[in-house]
């Protein structure tokens, strides 16, 4: 016989009624699968996504290194939270280590877990979540690497008397010889093809050539003013 003041009958049903939530909002394990070209098969990482419990797969045949991945994009707006995204490998999904960092990044953000079959990578644990860290680490040391060496290699190239940025067109050897047609009276659309250039770059590197090309136009402004009465 219960007590007058017992709680466990409310008790026991606020336990129920938890376990059907959480029957009712089940997490999935959603499989992730790409082959780079059609005539490569995509049942060796089906197969095995599978086996690693997924309930359902999608699959993309794409370059690793396209962003446009229709199935990607698919199973990223079904993931819900408490899901987990599983691939067959990590190059599966990220074009490089930035990319999939920056990736499995969003999905943790979104509270979404990660696993990788070969690499039994699994980021719902504490260790797969502290190999994903050390990934980060590694790729933010990498681009550190790369803006160093960027820099120095800018700033011997400046010691050495060199420009960066694309070579000019117009070398000063053309530059010399397109004036001296010029000054020959030559058309500028024939120097231009004689120097394998453009008539927009003689224009903007020939000075000269741009005030001949308005001075016309200034005269007859010019005696037209002088005609007014």
């Amino acid at each position: 016989m219960l007590q007058k003041n017992c709680t466990k009958p409310v008790c026991h049903r606020m336990a129920c009624r938890r376990v059907v939530q959480q029957c009712v909002v089940m997490s999935e394990s959603l499989g992730y699968a790409r082959v780079s070209t059609a005539e490569q098969t995509a049942a060796l990482q089906q197969d095995a996504l599978r086996a690693a419990g997924c309930s359902r797969i999608w699959s993309d045949t794409a370059s690793g290194s396209r962003t446009d991945r229709p199935q990607l994009a698919a199973v990223f707006d079904q993931l819900r939270v408490g899901d987990t995204l599983v691939v067959w490998r990590l190059d599966r999904l990220g074009r490089s280590l930035p990319h999939l960092i920056e990736t499995i990044g969003e999905l943790q953000a979104r509270g979404v877990g990660f696993k990788s079959v070969q690499e039994h990578i699994d980021t719902t644990t504490p260790g797969g979540r502290l190999v994903f860290h050390v990934f980060g680490a590694l790729a933010s040391f990498e681009r550190e690497l790369i803006q160093e060496r960027t820099l120095a290699g800018l700033a011997a190239a400046r010691e050495r008397g060199r420009r960066g940025g694309r070579p000019t067109v117009l070398s000063p050897a053309k530059l010399k010889q397109a004036r001296k047609m010029i000054g020959e009276k030559t058309p500028v659309t024939e120097v231009a093809q004689v120097l394998g250039v453009s008539r927009a770059t003689l224009y903007r590197r020939v000075p000269e050539l741009a005030e001949a090309r308005t001075r016309p136009a200034l005269k007859e402004s010019d005696a037209g003013v002088s005609l007014l009465p």
